[in-house]
């Protein structure tokens, strides 16, 4: 037997060839873009070393690596003739915008809770002009953060002014398909909005379809923790999902939230909506977007 020959047989039985390596190599490459399970959205710059800043490019990266959302929180301050090509590159590519943040000002700013007319009218500007983005993006999703604490005034009080502040914003979106939903937050203690289950009595509050829970898991695993328990409870005012792993809210695989079982759990009850990658990233650079992508695929493979 040829020298060559030997080689090639020996590297045959050890699987390093065709039965092995090179094997697996071409399962991860059909599985490079083949879609996930569930619908996961990244935003723009995640995948920005391998696509470019053009959001439009990245859009098409992020297609050819297996999702099928993005989401864009800063979609209200582009220009309209990029808004309307990132709604037309999304059509085309048969892929969903997730949320975009509705323009109220900022987290804190303008509360709800206070019960001021000036206020409510700027949240309510921003529902109006949520319905023209909509119609430019094709999303029916925007977050809504309701604001600060006004400390002044009893927690009662402050909790019926968000409720009638979102009933007249529901009213405003609600014939046309979109959905506002609240999110519960743990950047600072000064937000109002800060657990599943105070949503979840706003929501029946406004009793509306145009207002829901945005259900973060990263800022939940901080706040209140219990996370599937707390999902169940909540579950009916449930429209939208945001993923980050805690602590560093980075990709899953990162922390200390077993997404793969988290993922699982939603998929089981029935939930088919547009899973938001609100996280940065572990590593740097192509490295860094590759390991976010694999992250993905290892936690999103849950059915078997």
């Amino acid at each position: 037997m040829k020298r060559s020959q030997f080689i090639r047989k020996s590297l045959l039985a050890t699987g390093t060839i065709a039965g092995g390596t090179w094997t697996a190599m071409a399962g991860s490459s059909r599985q490079e873009g083949k879609p996930f399970t569930l619908n996961y959205g990244p935003h723009q710059g995640l995948f920005e070393h391998h696509a470019g800043k053009n959001i439009i490019d990245e859009i098409q990266f992020a297609y050819d690596r297996g999702f099928r959302s993005i989401e864009d929180n800063g979609f209200s301050s582009r220009p309209v003739v990029e808004q309307e090509r990132i709604g037309a590159t999304l059509a085309k590519l048969g892929m969903a915008m997730g949320v975009f943040v509705l323009d109220k000002g900022g987290n804190g700013a303008n509360t709800l809770a206070a019960g001021k007319p000036e206020h409510v009218d700027i949240f309510l500007k921003g529902c109006r002009q949520a319905v023209e983005l909509a119609k430019r993006s094709g999303g029916k999703f925007t977050t809504v953060v309701p604001g600060d604490f006004e400390r002044r005034l009893p927690m009662d009080i402050q909790t019926a002014n968000v409720i009638e502040a979102l009933r007249r914003g529901a009213e405003i979106l609600e014939p046309h398909g979109i959905v506002m939903v609240l999110e519960p937050l743990s950047d600072t203690p000064d937000l109002f909005l800060r657990t599943s289950s105070q949503t979840y009595l706003i929501c029946k509050g406004v009793n509306s379809p145009s207002c829901k829970i945005l259900y973060d898991v990263y800022h939940m695993q901080r706040n209140e923790g219990d996370l599937l328990a707390n999902i169940d409870r909540c579950w009916d005012e449930i429209a939208y999902f945001q993923v980050g792993d805690n602590p560093g809210r980075k990709e899953p695989t990162t922390g200390e939230i077993n997404y793969r079982n988290l993922f699982r759990h939603i998929y089981n009850k029935g939930y088919r909506g547009v899973v938001g990658m609100e996280h940065g990233k572990s590593t740097a650079g192509r490295e860094g977007e590759e390991k976010l992508i694999a992250a993905y695929r290892e936690v999103d493979d849950f059915l078997g």
